[in-house]
């Protein structure tokens, strides 16, 4: 049975080159990512034949971000898509709509804390409050929780300071910004391997250039797939 720990984000231009990668990973990964940048690009319908008709596991991750009852009024219609995960960002007011949207689906919300992508002088740029970032994505996860979120958006750095929350206990952890040993960064500043993320507390990595640029995605994912597997990802708690 394929490990649903590894979700492969289908960070390609439109459904059409996502089914194409989806078919050559095949049985390699059982649960997938589709953005924000793939939402006119035929994403929701991507998101249906992969669950529908590949058994596939569907995290659409949105980030949405507005006054309650339009979040509320977002996922509620989102949800009527079966999808598995869903991401909005991580304040307590959208967390709280979100979940209300949710309501009586099998969508789990899962809230971001500050995007993988971004360090200190960013936050500094955008006039969010002083502080290590690590403290303050666990402020927010844990506001998060409160909130009524399944499960929070993380860099595989937090992961372990999530975990050790009270509030964290039967809740996600799902870390972007994970790359295979070697492979290029891109644009992510907080990064791990995949192991170090699981090994950490995470419950799911994403990974996605390191998969859908290689020369043959099948085989990358695979390879993360026996790192999933491997001694150096064991949780010392698990």
């Amino acid at each position: 049975m394929t490990d649903d720990r590894l979700i492969v984000a289908l960070d390609v231009p439109d459904a059409h080159a996502g089914l194409t990668l989806a078919e050559r990973i095949g049985e390699a990964a059982a649960f997938y990512k589709i953005g924000l940048g793939m939402l006119t690009g035929g994403g929701l319908a991507l998101a249906r034949e992969l669950k529908d008709e590949h058994g596939k596991r569907i995290f659409l991750d949105m980030k949405l971000f507005d006054i309650g009852a339009t979040v509320e009024a977002a996922v509620r219609g989102l949800a009527r898509f079966d999808l598995d995960f869903l991401t909005v960002h991580g304040d307590p007011h959208v967390v709280r709509a979100a979940r209300e949207g949710a309501a009586g689906s099998q969508t789990k919300i899962l809230a971001v804390t500050i995007l993988t992508s971004l360090d200190r002088a960013d936050l500094d740029a955008s006039l969010i409050r002083a502080g290590d970032v690590a403290d303050l994505v666990v402020d927010r996860a844990a506001r998060a929780f409160e909130a009524g979120a399944d499960g929070v958006i993380a860099s595989p750095q937090e992961a372990e300071l999530i975990r050790a929350l009270p509030e964290a206990a039967d809740r996600l952890i799902v870390t972007p910004g994970v790359r295979p040993a070697g492979a290029a960064l891109g644009d992510q500043k907080r990064v791990a391997t995949p192991a170090q993320a699981i090994a950490a507390g995470a419950d799911h990595v994403v990974v996605g250039r390191p998969v859908w640029q290689a020369e043959d995605p099948r085989a990358a994912a695979l390879a993360i797939q026996a790192e999933l597997a491997s001694p150096q990802a064991r949780h010392p708690n698990a």
